[in-house]
């Protein structure tokens, strides 16, 4: 059963709508699905699309945000809950605790980088829930491009393919979570290339 999830995306109110209008959509399928959304926290772009969508349809909105976010007023003032953490650490720490996936919408270096460390922490199997990335328009090709060459390289294995899957429309993502590769800790011993 899928009861709450990490969504991991952007702050800039700048980008594309076909990014909101994505975040909407997904926000919409949590709710219907009674899904719990923890999120950075924040009230605008597409952190806020995605909370003003999900408080909009009557869910649940968890927000984790850094005390100096708070400070110069970032946070989201009505959400179901905002939890005001240390740091930077400390908010990555918190948005992975207790939840069933993580979702990874298009985003700037913040994204990739909370999305990084969990496929790090994947790959070394202290966490093992789905990844689940939502590659609008090819966003992410590139990523995966990359990734592709690590694996060509020798720098990844073929196996931590399965550390993720990359789904074209938000309409997907409960399929996508619950046809996710089984991983577990024992992915320790292949962490190694």
């Amino acid at each position: 059963m899928i009861s709450k999830v990490s969504v991991f995306c952007a702050s800039s109110h700048k980008v594309d709508q076909k990014y909101f209008d994505v975040t909407e959509r997904l926000a919409k399928v949590l709710v219907e699905n009674n899904i719990t959304t923890v999120y950075g926290g924040g009230a605008i772009g597409l952190m806020g699309q995605l909370a003003d969508t999900v408080m909009d349809n009557k869910g649940k909105a968890i927000g984790i945000i850094p005390r100096f976010m708070m400070d110069v007023e970032w946070g989201h003032k009505n959400i179901t809950e905002l939890i005001e953490v240390k740091d930077m650490h400390e908010r990555k720490k918190k948005l992975v605790e207790d939840i069933d996936a993580i979702i990874v919408l298009p985003g700037g270096s913040g994204t990739l980088e909370e999305t990084m460390e969990v496929i790090t922490l994947k790959r070394l199997g202290k966490f093992t829930k789905p990844i689940i990335f939502i590659n609008t328009d090819g966003f992410y090709d590139s990523l995966f491009q990359l990734f592709d060459k690590m694996i060509e390289e020798r720098f990844m294995r073929e196996e931590h393919r399965d550390m993720w899957t990359s789904i074209s429309k938000p309409e997907k993502i409960i399929s996508a979570i619950k046809e996710s590769p089984v991983w577990d800790e024992s992915a320790i011993k292949i962490a190694a290339v």
